[in-house]
């Protein structure tokens, strides 16, 4: 009986898969980042965690062109990069937008909302995604809009943590609903995740 080699799943990476993990690394950092921000106070920790979504989404780009230009991807790479996208371009933003002061009980059911919008939107892709490309290797379209346009909501968030506006300071103000808090602001995450879970095509560049 042949045992499986040490770390035998490592070896069978390819060289995009790897950066696709560098995506899933910069999306946990900003996760550490906001952490560290409720713990100090200190706004420039909320600016680190905004600026590594970039860094993430520069990982995102390169694993597709590398996978595409050395012809070797896998089906493993296809999860790994939609898991990577989950952490970085909606757990990681979602916590950023919680961070910033979006903690009322509405705030965070929206914020829930829109991660699971992320979480939906790629698993349908990854269901449809030989069904989309039709015979090619490349997705034609996409349905709904793609998860890493959540580095909207990042931006924003940054010119937010950059000029203090921060807490009950954000943009638009709090409401109070029924005792509890909202946010106006949140409102733009559950229209950036109800774009996610639509039909509308967006073509693949």
């Amino acid at each position: 009986m042949n045992r499986p080699k040490p770390f035998s799943m490592i070896r069978e990476f390819h060289l995009a898969d790897w950066f696709t993990l560098g995506n899933a690394c910069a999306g946990m950092g900003a996760l550490f980042a906001v952490m560290s921000f409720l713990q100090s106070g200190d706004a420039r920790h909320l600016q680190y965690a905004c600026a590594l979504i970039p860094l993430a989404l520069v990982f995102d780009v390169l694993d597709g062109r590398i996978a595409r230009w050395r012809q070797k991807s896998s089906a493993l790479g296809r999860e790994l990069d939609s898991l990577a996208d989950i952490i970085s371009f909606g757990v990681a933003p979602a916590a950023i937008a919680y961070g910033c002061g979006m903690q009322g009980l509405y705030d965070r059911i929206v914020l829930v909302f829109f991660v699971a919008c992320g979480v939906s939107r790629l698993a349908r892709f990854n269901v449809t995604a030989e069904k989309l490309s039709a015979g090619s290797d490349k997705v034609a379209y996409f349905e709904g809009t793609p998860i890493p346009t959540s580095m909207v909501l990042v931006a924003l968030l940054w010119v937010a943590a950059a000029q203090g506006a921060l807490g009950e300071q954000l943009w638009g103000g709090v409401w109070w609903l029924g005792g509890f808090r909202l946010h106006p602001l949140v409102l733009l995450f559950a229209v950036f995740g109800s774009l996610m879970v639509s039909r509308i095509r967006i073509p693949k560049i």
